[in-house]
């Protein structure tokens, strides 16, 4: 398929100003589903989380799950929202094959929670204000499973697959109002705004939080207005589309980009921007269009008849804010701040969802740019070369705290450590009991370390002639072998010494 054309990025923001809203989508962690006792679970066999409230079979009545009203409340007091004091559940009608019972249980005009605005900060430094229109809960859907084709979407599948086990799970959706003067920045507003949702309700504890697993789903809206109106409002909007589901904080930030410049050289053709869905695509780094989509789509909401209005006491609002953490954005300026980052060593971190494992693992007594150095380093290479979903899921703080007082102690080094990390994430046991096994600890005994300096020497009488000329940088050499030999259990510090040593003392 031919590439879409598009107007180079700088050029698109001379003639147009970017304006986008964003609906980020929030499953939360409860024990059981939004309305039945049907177990909330990620990963089990298709369709056996069910009840029968999840299908919508005759009969059947929702009750409310109050977990998830609480960790609604708290969200949305998190987003600095007001909480209702009334609010209600109605009917949004609509047919989808994931939807069992034609209707999905939501909240229409009196959300839980409403205007609110989140703070956000840039790796430029630069601060932003999203303003908040509503948090409402919902149920989330079904999920389609597409069968064959080669990316396992539903362009090129033979056929589709439905698992309800989804549908049901508790699900909160944030929406903004429209984000305007974002101007260049505004591909990346977009990923830091969803990067600070996850950072919010992590700390909350309130969601796993794992976009790769559908927790955390964002619908970004993206529309441009000709330039000399920005002084317009929301009087002068262009047409906007909402590119679906995008699951990665990257992924967010190229979807809008390319939608801006998609839109730029639309426009200035004499062309018009079609009100639609779109999806993305990961491997091309494009959109594609889903379903023409107007504001005036018919859902045909009425309240739901099965579910009394939602009255929560003023008490438990106030006990809920006063429990309340850190905002993100205040608590990774402290974090920078205590651990002299850098700005990039920091965002890499922020980007690969490491934050809070950086935090666990300093918090045991690791420095922090020792904890950075493997986290980033030789556990994110692991995790890529085994195409794990995150570097968390392999090992724990607690584990790579074990592995780094073994090299602080001196009885590894960072090549004999590396070993022992794979082999606590290949699951051979602690770090100790490792080193034991795979006898790795460092050789700190002389006697072994001479009788290899010894026979590298022997084996090398041209190095070890340099060496008493005069030429120290030829120890290297011997102290290579000498390594090699000791299967790099050796100091290299102390092998170095007595190379100097043994080769000045030689006949």
């Amino acid at each position: 398929m031919a590439k879409t054309k598009l107007m180079d990025f700088d050029r698109a923001l001379e003639l147009f100003e970017p304006v986008i809203g964003l609906e980020v989508h929030v499953e939360l962690n409860t024990k059981t589903k939004m309305f039945s006792s049907a177990p909330n679970v990620f990963g089990s066999e298709p369709n056996t989380n069910l009840a029968p409230v999840c299908l919508g079979l005759p009969g059947s009545l929702p009750v409310l799950n109050h977990e998830a009203v609480r960790y609604s409340i708290s969200l949305g007091l998190a987003l600095g929202c007001e909480i209702a004091e009334v609010s209600g559940f109605a009917r949004k009608n609509y047919f989808y094959p994931d939807m069992g019972k034609n209707y999905q249980i939501s909240q229409f005009d009196d959300p839980i929670a409403h205007d609110g605005s989140v703070e956000i900060e840039l790796s430029s430094g630069r601060v932003i204000h999203v303003p908040i229109e509503r948090a409402h809960m919902e149920e989330d859907a079904g999920k389609l499973n597409h069968i064959g084709g080669s990316t396992g979407r539903i362009q090129g599948a033979e056929y589709s697959l439905v698992d309800y086990n989804r549908a049901g799970v508790p699900l909160v959706e944030i929406v903004t109002r429209p984000i305007f003067g974002g101007e260049a920045d505004t591909p990346e507003i977009a990923a830091a705004y969803v990067s600070t949702i996850r950072d919010i309700v992590v700390s909350l504890g309130i969601s796993d939080a794992r976009m790769e697993r559908g927790n955390i789903r964002c619908d970004a809206n993206v529309s441009l207005r000709r330039r000399g109106n920005e002084n317009a409002g929301m009087s002068v909007l262009g047409t906007r589309t909402e590119t679906k589901n995008v699951n990665s904080l990257r992924s967010i930030e190229r979807a809008v980009r390319f939608e801006i410049q998609r839109q730029a050289l639309i426009l200035e053709g004499g062309g018009s921007i079609t009100q639609e869905t779109r999806h993305w695509h990961e491997d091309t780094g494009e959109t594609s269009p889903g379903r023409p989509k107007s504001d005036a789509d018919d859902y045909r909401y009425f309240p739901e008849p099965d579910l009394a209005p939602l009255t929560p006491e003023r008490s438990l609002v106030e006990e809920l804010r006063a429990q309340l953490p850190e905002h993100p954005t205040l608590r990774r300026r402290r974090l920078r701040a205590d651990w002299q980052f850098s700005a990039l060593e920091f965002q890499d971190l922020v980007n690969a969802g490491l934050l809070s494992t950086i935090e666990q693992t300093v918090a045991i007594g690791v420095p922090p740019q020792t904890a950075r150095k493997w986290w980033t380093g030789e556990i994110a290479r692991i995790a890529n070369e085994r195409s794990a979903a995150s570097s968390a899921d392999l090992i724990t703080p607690e584990q790579v705290a074990s592995v780094v007082a073994l090299v602080d102690d001196g009885t590894l080094n960072d090549k004999l450590a590396r070993q022992v990390i794979t082999g606590i994430i290949d699951g051979e046991g602690t770090a100790a009991e490792i080193v034991a096994a795979r006898g790795l600890a460092i050789v700190s005994d002389d006697g072994p370390l001479i009788e290899a300096v010894d026979a590298a020497l022997a084996q090398q009488p041209d190095v070890l002639a340099k060496i008493r000329d005069g030429k120290v940088q030829a120890a290297g050499a011997i102290i290579g072998a000498v390594m090699k030999a000791m299967r790099g259990s050796a100091d290299a510090a102390r092998v170095r010494e007595l190379v100097l040593e043994r080769a000045a003392a030689a006949e």
